[in-house]
């Protein structure tokens, strides 16, 4: 997804879609520790996506501090 995109989604929806990452990274290493995974350039896009989500939502919560 890209990041416009992601932008437009609530607070909600992006922990959602943080986990939907989190088990289809999670479903990709196991593929390959099988051998059964053809496509391995998903695993390092899959893990920005995560990262994209991460930095999104960091944004939209408030800090706290000064």
């Amino acid at each position: 997804m890209k990041t416009k995109e992601l932008r437009l989604l609530s607070e909600g929806e992006l922990i959602h879609k943080e986990k939907e990452l989190h088990e289809e990274l999670f479903n990709l290493r196991f593929q390959h520790a099988t051998g059964q995974l053809e496509n391995t350039t998903r695993i390092p896009q899959v893990k920005r996506d995560i990262a994209r989500v991460k930095t999104i939502l960091k944004e939209k919560t408030p800090s706290k501090g000064k």
